[in-house]
């Protein structure tokens, strides 16, 4: 009995999801007809405000007329450089500087500059004339050479190094090259004998 209890509840649930899918698709339907029958009832308005725009046009360009356009923005042209050529008159002086060529003035000016630079060049004064300093009488003092210098460092390296060996007891045969410190070497090896 249990067993036929199942059996027609499961039934049920089977109806049942049947038309949960049948009542889904009917809503989908319903939607996608909305949602059509707005988009008709958008294009019917944009439609019939096109229509109104196109009329209003046509009647706001029953007054005009493309050649009447054209002549007008001639005259307009026309009066905007009659009203520049008037300026330009107006603001240039009267009577000053009118008559000479600003090329001409230029060459003029180049001209002159080119003159001077050739009147101070042959005006150039003879080195007699132009006052020296005086070159000093006595020698300039001694520096000892650079040789002295590097003699000097030799002798306080061959210092340092004996007091490091006596000192550590460090041979350092093996770590200085002969060709680097003879001095060192024959120093060390003196000491070393002894």
């Amino acid at each position: 009995m249990q067993e036929a209890a199942a059996l027609q509840a499961l039934k049920r649930k089977k109806r049942y999801e049947k038309q949960l899918l049948q009542i889904d698709g009917t809503l989908s339907t319903i939607e996608f007809q909305r949602d059509a029958l707005e988009n008709a009832n958008t294009n019917t308005e944009v439609l019939k405000n096109m229509g109104m725009a196109a009329v209003a046009m046509k009647h706001a360009h029953d007054h005009m007329d493309i050649d009447k356009v054209d002549d007008l923005m001639q005259d307009i042209t026309e009066q905007q450089e009659l009203a520049q050529e008037i300026s330009d008159l107006i603001s240039k002086p009267i009577g000053f500087g009118e008559e000479f060529d600003e090329d001409e003035l230029l060459a003029e000016l180049e001209e002159l500059e080119q003159e001077e630079l050739d009147k101070n060049l042959l005006e150039i004064r003879s080195t007699g004339d132009i006052p020296l300093p005086n070159v000093p009488d006595s020698s300039l003092p001694s520096r000892p050479a650079k040789q002295e210098e590097d003699e000097d460092e030799m002798k306080d390296l061959e210092k340092w190094a004996m007091e490091a060996i006596s000192q550590h007891h460090v041979t350092l045969l093996s770590l200085l090259p002969e060709t680097i410190f003879p001095g060192i070497l024959g120093l060390v090896s003196t000491s070393s004998e002894e």
